[in-house]
């Protein structure tokens, strides 16, 4: 990341250091953490260190107003689930929570000053039909309508259309797997169901276990191809990470659950990036043992990417080439959703679309 967002990262790494930072640095910082979805992360960290009061006048309003939006959201996302137990609980399905949603149900670290722009779940993929035709009755409906969209999601993706709720507006996505069907990298999502938990209180929701949710995490970040929310997202893994490291046999676990679903490269890429970017605690000999399969050419490679990549949320933040890498890893994602056949009449597709839509 550019220098300029040196404070950020250290805020990040050390939150105590908010308290020493001049209105200088805020009138930086601040527009930089809002660009990345992290000042209602920064405020709740500020409160919990008993520091708020310390900050200069002018800088406590933002934080008070992140943070207020951030609750709003959580309560939100805490009806919303209790309207998903409602819709889908006579199915019988088991119905995992994932990101966000998962943060806030099991009260992990990461849900505190979460922002969110949609609730994501989880079901067997040989429920899919009837899970979308319950929430379409409890009124959630699909917001892709072109043939090739619906196409694009239910034939090749790892997930139904988004769909929105009529009368809450409330964004949803159903996943049945953790990667799109025509991925390189193929998982088993089956595991992840069987040894998810339920959540006391409600019906059908279910809980990932830890180990799942860093795992599905990792995956996510590092095969999406936005990334204006990248280093949040890091930040979520960070908290996680660090949560876990608390149980005696956590890197152990983590790495053998990263075996047994495959992701061993997404698992390895967050513990790199986690590491330089926000200096979580790791084992030498877990990162060794999770990054032994590249070779430093290519972590080279991917640290030119990367690197890049976190630091697209703003101006300040981002260093010379970011533009072209953010096209990289755009690219790359696709690459990585889809064989070759596929992915160039589908980028060939979008990007006549994009122009179509800019006309009209």
């Amino acid at each position: 990341m550019n220098r300029r967002c040196n404070d950020l990262l250290a805020v990040l790494q050390e939150p105590a250091r908010m308290s020493a930072l001049t209105l200088a640095k805020w009138d930086r910082l601040l527009p930089q953490a809002q660009a990345a979805g992290l000042l209602a992360r920064l405020a709740v960290l500020a409160d919990d260190l008993g520091i708020t009061g310390q900050l200069p006048p002018p800088v406590r309003p933002h934080l008070t107003a992140a943070r207020t939006l951030a609750e709003r959201q959580r309560r939100a996302v805490l009806w919303e689930a209790r309207k998903l137990d409602e819709a889908l609980a006579a199915s019988g399905m088991p119905v995992l929570l994932l990101k966000g949603a998962a943060y806030v149900l099991g009260e992990l670290p990461p849900a505190r000053g979460r922002l969110f722009a949609d609730i994501d779940i989880l079901v067997p993929k040989d429920r899919l039909g009837d899970a979308e035709a319950r929430l379409m009755l409890a009124g959630w409906h699909a917001t892709q309508h072109t043939d090739y969209d619906q196409r694009y999601y239910r034939q090749w993706m790892h997930e139904l259309p988004p769909m929105t709720h009529l009368r809450r507006g409330s964004h949803l996505d159903v996943h049945h797997n953790l990667l799109p069907e025509t991925a390189r990298l193929k998982t088993r999502p089956e595991q992840v169901i069987e040894a998810a938990q339920p959540l006391p209180g409600y019906r059908c929701l279910r809980l990932p276990t830890l180990e799942d949710l860093v795992l599905h995490s990792a995956t996510h970040l590092f095969h999406e191809g936005e990334w204006q929310h990248g280093l949040r997202d890091l930040v979520d893994l960070d908290a996680l990470l660090r949560w876990g490291a608390a149980r005696s046999d956590w890197w152990p676990a983590l790495l053998e659950r990263a075996r047994q679903l495959n992701l061993g490269h997404p698992l390895a890429l967050a513990l790199r990036y986690t590491q330089r970017l926000l200096a979580t605690p790791l084992p030498a000999a877990v990162l060794a043992e999770a990054s032994r399969a590249s070779t430093r050419l290519a972590w080279a490679l991917r640290d030119t990417l990367f690197l890049r990549g976190f630091a697209t949320a703003h101006a300040d933040c981002r260093l010379p080439g970011t533009r072209l890498a953010a096209f990289v890893l755009y690219v790359r994602a696709h690459a990585l959703r889809m064989p070759l056949r596929l992915l160039l009449p589908h980028l060939v597709y979008k990007a006549t679309r994009g122009r179509e839509q800019a006309k009209a």
